[in-house]
């Protein structure tokens, strides 16, 4: 049959005649079957993953307000650094079900879940089934997915309403309906509620595609991108709204901005600083400045680097490659989408564009970036993976898509080979085997489209066994090992990777997460941790492993227990909980820390509130001095729980210029409280950490 005579998507019009096929409701279950497993798998093993989010989640589980606010502490001084809407399925789990690592994680597992049955729906209605099974099954298998749909972080939640917004976007395009538009507005809004302007990101390209494609009147599709736009800031300003209406003396600090405003953080902090790198605040302390500052390299290579090519970019070649190929095959079909050739060039332009702009934010922002934050790109690579593979498989007829599909897996392998091959000493046979087996089909692709329907099935199974094989090996490496901290990694350590700012997690054979040396206490905690006491039980100190692989401390806990810091929890023994939990009924707060994950650690363990003086940095002007006298003057608070010693406070220089307590604008009043404690009360030693009585004054 010649290029000429072969129809565009034969399959497709056949699916519309017959049906779904007996195979497919199986084939869905077994995915999702296998995608739960993959996530659900010794779930447990991470404890309380990231302590900062899992302390608002226990306040928010005792406290309505602090479930509204999302506030790290049940007596509601300051809130987190994000808006609450990823807390608030955490809390109401906890709510449910008490306090314990498998009730604040399996939220996310199933957000996994879901987000893989999503993506599955959206590709299928334009490509089949198969395509459909194809994209899930890459994004289940995509390591840095792996990773963040068994924690506690906001990107799982993040993702799975990305995914649903294309999903509404081509379901809207389909017969130009308003409905479904608004939905996506909706959806849009709530991820804003979720991650600030994340949500954003992929507006553009999708807002131009409707305005452009659908297929109606132009006046009335800029009425429903309006209406759109409209319900959006509804479902995502409504929650705003209450927060910069609501008196601000009685209601919590909002944390990470350094004037107490939710729009200042939006657009400061957590907006244009993360793309120009000017953020007060942070743990940066607004150092701005190219090249992007302390947090890596940016660049168009930047998410194929040492340290972020295992965690997602597997396929984003082939993805990039199929997005060109699927947008030549479906060209000449109409601008509007009223047609099968019409809608899949539509599918392609709404992934592909998703992609394209989050990539280029992600490789040339030049703030605060973690690896972990690419877990946004695992559907739309994945997405467009399936949807490629299956254009160019029904046009196996003619030489270019057979040239096409083999050239994109020889360059799937090859791309694998060369990441394996960053992880030194991680299943050496394993990159040989993906590089022969995937060369080897690649090679055979263009003869088996003549030998046989069978023979052309085996050699693209090998195929796409070859290419899937690394992400599945780096999926099973991430889910046997417990990850703890505020900066994790996915898979094995690798050679010439970098897990955070300024040197902190330095470049070298270590791999992400060794700290420097002789660097600062208490910046453990930030790469893969070892098994908890317990599933109800932070993970310790001494347990937790950086991803260089080689043993290390928590600082301040070694083996006495004490303050955790920047980045990891606290270590929390025996006679610390019983001296936060006596009495703690009397007080508004057990104690005050400076610092989030210093407090977290502390309230984690005792299970009463303790105040975070300063914010996750530590330098948000929370509570100021004269408030926070005002609080031990009325008995407030018990504990004052010093830094001291090696716990990377007030009087310890992190690497690169960063403080604990010092690190922006409000580190002063972390200095300042301090300093007024140590000089008004005595100092006593509890399990291995600095406690001050508030209540016994020694003046």
């Amino acid at each position: 049959m010649t290029t000429a005579a072969l129809p565009l998507f034969p399959a497709a019009e056949a699916r519309a005649r017959t049906g779904r096929p007996r195979w497919e409701r199986p084939a869905l279950a077994g995915l999702l079957t296998a995608t739960a497993l993959l996530l659900l798998w010794d779930l447990g093993s991470s404890g309380y993953a990231n302590s900062f989010y899992s302390a608002a989640v226990q306040a928010g589980s005792e406290s309505w307000t602090a479930f509204f606010f999302g506030s790290s502490d049940a007596g509601n001084s300051i809130t987190v650094d994000k808006p609450p809407a990823a807390l608030w399925p955490m809390m109401l789990s906890v709510r449910l079900f008490g306090l314990g690592s498998w009730q604040i994680l399996v939220p996310q597992a199933l957000m996994g879940v879901a987000t893989t049955a999503v993506l599955y729906a959206a590709v299928r209605r334009q490509f089949g089934p198969a395509a459909g099974l194809l994209s899930g099954a890459v994004f289940a298998l995509t390591p840095v997915a792996a990773l963040m749909f068994r924690f506690n972080n906001p990107d799982a939640l993040l993702t799975l309403l990305l995914t649903v917004t294309v999903y509404c976007v081509l379901c809207a395009l389909d017969g130009a309906h308003t409905k479904w538009l608004v939905w996506a507005g909706v959806v849009v809004g709530f991820a804003f509620l979720t991650k600030t302007l994340q949500a954003f990101v992929i507006l553009p390209p999708l807002a131009l595609l409707y305005a452009v494609c659908a297929p109606t009147a132009l006046r009335r599709r800029m009425g429903q991108l309006l209406l759109a736009g409209l319900a959006m800031v509804v479902a995502g300003g409504w929650w705003v709204a209450v927060v910069e209406l609501w008196p601000a003396s009685s209601r919590p600090y909002i944390g990470g901005s350094q004037n107490n405003s939710f729009l200042e953080l939006t657009l400061g902090y957590n907006g244009l600083g993360r793309i120009n790198g000017n953020e007060t605040g942070s743990v940066g302390g607004g150092r701005g400045g190219g090249g992007g500052g302390g947090w890596g390299e940016t660049g168009i290579d930047r998410l194929f680097s040492a340290n972020i090519g295992g965690q997602i970019s597997w396929l984003m070649p082939a993805a990039l490659v199929l997005l060109v190929a699927g947008l030549v095959v479906t060209w000449r079909a109409r601008r509007a989408t009223d047609s099968l050739e019409g809608m899949a060039r539509a599918a392609f332009l709404a992934w592909g564009g998703s992609l394209l702009i989050t990539a280029l934010v992600f490789s040339y922002m030049q703030g605060i970036f973690h690896e972990y934050y690419t877990v946004a790109l695992a559907p739309f690579v994945a997405a467009l993976t399936g949807m490629g593979v299956a254009v160019l498989w029904e046009e196996r007829g003619t030489r270019a898509a057979l040239i096409t599909l083999s050239g994109t897996l020889a360059l799937s392998a090859v791309w694998s080979y060369v990441l394996l091959g960053r992880a030194g000493g991680y299943l050496p046979w394993l990159r040989w085997a993906v590089l022969v087996g995937g060369l080897l089909a690649a090679a055979a692709l263009p003869f088996a489209a003549r030998a046989g329907r069978r023979v052309l099935l085996a050699t693209a199974a090998l195929g796409l066994g070859a290419v899937l094989a690394g992400p599945l090996a780096y999926c099973l490496t991430t889910v046997s090992t417990g990850h703890t901290g505020s900066i994790v990694t996915a898979g094995p350590a690798v050679a010439g990777g970098r897990g955070g700012p300024g040197g902190m997690l330095r470049d070298g054979a270590g791999g992400p997460g060794e700290l420097p040396p002789g660097g600062p206490g208490g910046m453990g905690g930030t790469g893969q941790g070892g098994r908890p006491q317990g599933g109800n039980t932070p993970p310790q100190g001494g347990g937790v492993r950086g991803q260089g692989g080689r043993g290390l401390e928590l600082a301040g806990g070694g083996g006495q227990g004490g303050p955790g810091g920047l980045l990891g929890g606290s270590r929390v023994g025996a006679e610390a909980k019983t001296a936060l939990s006596a009495d703690a009924d009397r007080y508004t707060w057990a104690a005050a820390a400076i610092g989030s994950q210093n407090a977290a650690g502390y309230q984690l363990a005792g299970g009463a509130p303790v105040m975070p003086i300063g914010g996750f940095n530590g330098s948000d002007p929370s509570p100021t001095l004269e408030q926070f006298q005002q609080y031990v003057r009325d008995g407030r608070i018990h504990w004052f729980i010093g830094q001291g010693g090696t716990a990377g406070g007030t009087g310890g220089e992190a690497d690169g210029g960063m403080r604990q307590g010092g690190g922006g604008p409000g580190g002063a009043t972390g200095t300042a409280i301090e300093a007024w404690v140590k000089a008004t009360f005595k100092a006593t030693t509890v399990g291995g950490a600095t406690f001050y009585d508030l209540t016994a004054s020694t003046s």
